[in-house]
């Protein structure tokens, strides 16, 4: 299928605006739940969210997101959203459809600090460096299996599912395809419904280009993991309260007892979102960040997939970013809008 320029284009600048919108809110839900969120919002003028989260001194965790509010932002802040993004398109650029977990683990040595992961990628980085022969970061063999790394006690947390979009937007009509190099790059540090749940958003990437609506595209998805997983579950549940008033409260008693940065119930939140929005990325990403859980996360997903289905963005989410993406990766302090668009169009191109 061919590649839409301008699909890509509004995918990343969806991920990155709701990546931007949800990051000043993540450590307030993850100390103060959704009630903290909402009190927050409600203090601010902010409900419903339509636009960047706007700045109450002192009531957000120090040095956390305020570079990120409503004024002040003049690009879009480092974050491992974002990293993780532009990172697959690195290996995309390398290493095409054959891609492999040995060579995502070369790129998190060579690339992606350590000091910039959290759970279980941490947790995997720990194990690789711990066991890893001295020149497999040169191409040679691990010197053990990779599938260790996973072992951890964070492996069906959300940092798979936050890595592998750009799969997805590379792989328009290949959902199959998409879901493979997503579960690839998700093995090295994560399992189960995690896999899973990784599986489904980057098939549903590359599934909406090529389907008649959102529905049709989540469908196609499905097809991609297991039914009987807790993922499958999560996507059901998400769409069940579409168009429920009470879909977030509904969502939290359904998930309650969970991490809020566990694979689960993050994909049921950004289902409902997608869903309830009607094709408003406004909608989409407002509501996915206020009702808690990863805030961040949620709402750089969920924008980038409602940019991906042809939602119009409008100009006050990506204007005041200036097309300026500030990353933490290894020799690649800031990159331009413009140039990760093109480079996507290109590797989209080679992949199909």
């Amino acid at each position: 299928m061919r590649v839409e320029p301008r699909r890509i284009q509004s995918a990343w600048e969806g991920r990155i605006s709701g990546c931007l919108l949800g990051k000043p809110l993540e450590v307030l839900s993850f100390q103060k739940g959704l009630r903290g969120v909402r009190e927050y919002l409600a203090t601010a003028g902010a409900l419903p969210l339509r636009n960047y989260v706007p700045l109450i001194g002192g009531t957000l965790a120090a040095g956390n997101g305020g570079d990120c509010c409503l004024g002040h932002i003049v690009r879009a802040e480092p974050d491992d959203d974002i990293d993780y993004t532009l990172l697959a398109l690195l290996l995309l650029e390398e290493h095409g459809a054959d891609l492999e977990t040995a060579d995502v683990a070369r790129a998190w040595l060579l690339r992606l600090p350590a000091g910039i992961t959290w759970t279980a990628e941490r947790e995997a980085y720990r194990i690789l460096l711990e066991r890893m022969a001295d020149q497999f970061v040169n191409g040679e063999e691990a010197g053990f299996d990779l599938e260790r790394c996973s072992d951890n006690r964070y492996n069906t947390w959300i940092g798979a599912q936050i890595r592998v979009d750009l799969y997805g937007w590379a792989c328009p009509g290949r959902p199959s395809l998409a879901a493979d190099l997503a579960r690839r790059d998700a093995a090295l540090s994560h399992r189960g419904d995690a896999l899973h749940a990784a599986a489904f958003i980057a098939a549903l990437g590359a599934a909406i280009p090529a389907t008649q609506d959102l529905d049709a595209a989540i469908d196609r998805a499905l097809e991609e993991i297991a039914g009987d997983s807790g993922a499958a579950a999560a996507v059901a549940f998400g769409r069940s309260v579409a168009n429920a008033a009470d879909a977030v409260d509904r969502l939290h008693r359904e998930y309650q007892g969970l991490s809020p940065v566990h694979s689960v119930n993050n994909l049921a939140l950004v289902v409902w979102a997608l869903c309830s929005s009607r094709g408003d990325f406004s909608a989409a990403i407002g509501n996915a960040v206020a009702a808690g859980w990863d805030t961040d996360c949620n709402g750089a997903t969920v924008g980038g997939l409602s940019g991906l289905s042809g939602a119009s963005i409008p100009a006050h989410w990506t204007g005041p970013w200036n097309g300026r993406i500030a990353t933490r990766l290894a020799g690649v302090p800031e990159l331009q809008l413009k140039d990760v668009v093109d480079r996507t169009i290109a590797v989209a191109g080679k992949i199909a």
